[in-house]
């Protein structure tokens, strides 16, 4: 339904952007119970990119 057209989209935009369809999910929803709304757009597979880690 709906939702499978939703996640299929993100992983197919995930992969246009050059990023891995795996990592991008597993890191965007690990980011979006703390990830403030009106920055929603960063994580949107066009803006994305993974946290650094020092």
């Amino acid at each position: 339904g709906r939702r499978a057209a939703a996640a299929m989209s993100l992983i197919q935009s995930a992969k246009m952007n050059g990023h891995d369809p795996y990592a991008y999910l597993k890191d965007v929803l690990t980011r979006l119970p703390t990830h403030p709304n009106n920055r929603i757009e960063a994580l949107l597979p066009h803006n994305w990119a993974p946290l650094t880690t020092a």
